[in-house]
């Protein structure tokens, strides 16, 4: 038969029927060494018996149709939730080997990721490709060799490497020693150093592996390969939960669940079974990849449902491959995202980035039976029943972030508009010991001695920081904010410059903390954690009106109570996005000399948003009425936690002594967390000076970013939903000038229900507005944070809200 007959022939197979195919055509022991994979008989049965014990869920009238099969590992794009294995030597398979397999798959949108033991060169390999080109990783005894490799692949284009970590040493591969299987002359690695670590010589793949392999890899293999190459480093071989965090410690960008490695010990896991520990030990921190056993679609959904983002799939690619060539291949990849979309539909799940668990049937057999019947952990006198506890850890309000991490880690592929955290594209490591460095120099021009240099970055330092001048400088310099640094107090974050001034100012029963509504959550939780009383005054587009705080603290007032204070975002607030104008704030405060209260202000987004912004209220403050609560976290590091509190307000005691606020505040910070971390204050006042105290010099970029993102957000709401449809619909949302939300009206109950499902069937994630309500409020609203996110997440993203509020009215 000729080789075109071959492939019209295998165009017309099923994925199972390849594998016969190929056992017909081609020799018998080639034919043992590729369907015995990498491992053993045992790796083999474990892996198949796995997956052939699974049941899916099935469900009826769900209205999923077309379900999306799109998925997105290390910021690519794939077609499938599907990569190729290595595998060795696909020349076996086919005289165009891995060529054929990286043009299938690239026709298929699906990333191949090529073995150490490629037959054809990677630059030959990338020539071809058209999808993402990952590399197979084996550790040789000669690591300059490896690095070679390493570097070839890299300049050849490929993006991401994957160690696989259960070797050096190979199965024994029974059928290979019963066949004296050896592999034909000429067929040799191509990417492998001739001289000494190519393989040529060793036509039995396991000698090669015992002769070349490192025999004493640990967790510092990731260290080294890290520090020779900028591409993402996944490890493969990974069975237990230990193993797992090991690799999340070690940093490495995805862990693979596998046990090709060929030691398939008796008991140990098949990989299937596996993963589900994985999966948990890894805690979303990075993707979890599974390979082993997968040979159908509905394969695939089962790992997908216990956990993990993607398969990679082997031995039905050299089936096809064998079978009939690359057109064969093709119509595997096809046969496999059928199978897939079938098993999705009948099972109602419309995407692949939300495949819930439930999706499987519980466990069959005594063993199941047994768990079953297995009594809960019995009680312990320590333990303690919630009731006794404060009352605020059973306030929803605590709960409202831990539920939204919870939902993102469950759904890692979906477009999140949740998280109100900084773009991390504009952070480098280089940036932190320049900081530093920098901080040094400073403080030695200053005269400082070396002893009190390694005081100042070793040593507790203290209590209202070591940085306050330099704060106090900066706020000149940005904001026409001219305090002496005295009145400053450097704190951990802004939430503990909120929690010290609660803390200070509020005193007994009859005080109030007036605040808008809808209102950033941290103010509400440290007032719900101090028992202070929290009143809401409700946002008006422009945002809090002078006229009804006054209204508000004439309330408080008939009821016996006393307003101490107003805490307020002017500067697109979190989380409505709205800004206070300049009237309003000159309003605002005239009315709190009149009342005499004080104004607690948070502005973190002025300094990260486009344009002239409007004069901040502690700038215009003549009666030292506004307390101004600040952060560096939006601004310059969000990970060294630096905040401030400027609170100049004086401070008279019963003998007629006067001091600060700030040194009322420091006291009480005294008590709590003692000081601000000195390395954290050091490394932001580097930045800060590095910038000659200008913290919006340092943003410039960054502002851009957001502000280009804010917009793109907007033009693509606009594009999603045009005006009758937004009519008809009832969706409307506001158009801020900066900062990184903006809130969307919905014509639904957007609550956690809605959320949740949001994220299964449409991978989009948003926060409800309710949780800002401090007496309720914002059932029909959302809010979409825009500043994490990039313009091509943006993109997808509100395709997917508009699909998904379209299917809430109905309009599926």
């Amino acid at each position: 038969m000729s080789r075109t007959e071959r492939e019209q022939e295998a165009a017309a197979f099923s994925l199972e029927q390849f594998s016969r195919l190929a056992r017909e055509r081609l020799d018998p022991a080639v034919w043992d060494f590729l369907a015995g994979g990498a491992g053993d008989e045992r790796t083999l049965a474990a892996n198949t018996a796995a997956f052939d014990a699974v049941r899916l869920r099935p469900a009826v009238l769900t209205g999923v149709a077309e379900p999306e099969l799109a998925t997105k590992i290390l910021g690519r794009a794939w077609a499938a939730p599907v990569a190729v294995a290595p595998m060795a030597y696909q020349a076996l398979a086919d005289p165009e080997g891995e060529l054929a397999t990286v043009r299938a798959a690239g026709a298929a949108g699906l990333p191949v990721v090529v073995s150490t033991f490629a037959s054809r060169t990677f630059a030959d390999l990338a020539a071809e490709a058209s999808a993402p080109l990952w590399l197979q990783v084996y550790c040789l005894r000669d690591r300059a060799a490896t690095l070679r490799m390493v570097e070839r692949a890299e300049r050849a284009g490929f993006e991401a490497l994957v160690l696989t970590v259960d070797a050096p040493r190979l199965g024994r591969r029974l059928r290979d020693l019963r066949n004296g299987f050896r592999l034909p002359d000429g067929l040799a690695p191509a990417n492998l150093d001739p001289d000494g670590s190519g393989g040529a010589a060793y036509a039995v793949p396991a000698e090669h592996a015992r002769a070349e392999f490192e025999p004493a890899l640990d967790w510092s293999v990731v260290g080294r390969m890290r520090a020779a190459t900028d591409l993402p480093i996944l490890v493969k071989g990974v069975l237990t939960g230990e193993d797992a965090g090991r690799a999340v410690a070690a940093g490495v960008d995805g862990v693979i669940v596998s046990n090709h490695g060929g030691r398939q010990l008796d008991g140990a896991p098949a990989a299937l079974t596996a993963l589900p520990e994985v999966v948990a030990a890894v805690g979303g921190a990075c993707p979890v990849l599974m390979d082993g056993g997968v040979r159908r679609g509905t394969d695939v959904l089962a790992a997908l449902a216990l956990g993990a983002q993607a398969v990679l799939v082997g031995r039905p690619v050299l089936y096809a491959l064998a079978a009939g060539g690359e057109p064969a291949l093709a119509r595997a990849f096809r046969l496999l995202a059928d199978e897939l979309a079938d098993a999705m539909v009948l099972t109602g799940t419309a995407s692949v980035s939300a495949v819930p668990a439930s999706l499987l049937a519980a466990p069959s057999g005594p063993d199941a039976a047994a768990e079953r019947r297995a009594p809960a952990p019995a009680a312990h006198g320590a333990d303690l029943h919630k009731s006794i506890l404060h009352s605020s850890v059973a306030d929803p309000v605590m709960d409202t972030m831990n539920f939204l991490n919870e939902i993102a880690a469950r759904y890692p592929d979906a477009v999140s508009f949740a998280p109100g955290r900084p773009y991390d594209g504009f952070f480098d490591t280089d940036q932190i010991t320049g900081h530093l460095n920098r901080y040094i120099d400073h403080l030695s021009e200053g005269g400082e001695s070396p002893a009190a240099i390694r005081d100042a970055l070793f040593q507790y330092g203290p209590t209202a920081g070591r940085i306050r001048g330099i704060v106090a400088d900066a706020l000149r310099k940005d904001e026409g904010i001219d305090v002496a640094p005295e009145s400053v107090v450097v704190t951990v974050g802004c939430q503990e410059a909120m929690l010290l001034t609660l803390r200070a100012l509020f005193s007994g029963p009859r005080d109030v903390l007036l605040v808008s509504s809808p209102c950033y959550v941290g103010i509400t939780g440290a007032a719900l954690l101090l028992d202070i009383e929290v009143v809401p005054v409700a946002e008006r587009p422009i945002g809090l009106s002078h006229r009804d705080v006054e209204a508000k603290v004439r309330e408080v007032e008939a009821r016996g109570g006393r307003v101490r204070a107003l805490y307020v975002i002017p500067d697109h607030s979190n989380p409505s996005g709205v800004t206070m104008p300049a009237g309003e704030r000159r309003a605002l405060l005239d009315l709190a000399a009149r009342e005499d209260l004080l104004v607690l202000e948070d502005s973190p987004y002025r300094l990260v948003s486009l344009g002239e912004q409007v004069p901040t209220l502690k700038s215009m403050d003549e009666d030292r009425r506004v307390v101004y609560l600040g952060s560096f976290s939006k601004t310059v590091f969000p990970g060294a936690r630096v905040g401030f509190a400027v609170a100049d307000q004086v401070v008279v005691d019963d003998a007629g002594a006067t001091g600060l606020l700030a040194d009322e505040l420091t006291r009480i910070k005294s008590m709590v967390t003692v000081n601000t971390a000195a390395l954290s204050q050091a490394v932001v006042a580097g930045a800060i000076l590095g910038a000659d105290g200008r913290v919006a010099d340092l943003n410039r970029r960054t502002s851009a970013y957001y502000g280009n993102a804010l917009r793109t957000t907007l033009d693509r709401l606009e594009q999603c939903f045009p005006p009758a449809e937004r009519e008809r619909l009832g969706v409307e949302w506001n158009a801020p000038t900066g900062g990184f939300f903006l809130s969307m009206h919905v014509p639904f109950l957007a609550d956690n229900a809605a959320l949740a499902r949001s994220a299964e069937e449409f991978g989009v994630i948003w926060t409800p507005m309710s949780y800002f309500y401090p007496e309720g409020g914002g059932e029909r609203t959302i809010r979409l944070s825009v500043s994490y996110l990039s313009d091509r997440d943006i993109e997808v993203g509100v395709e997917r809200l508009s699909r998904f509020v379209r299917a809430e009215q109905g309009d599926r």
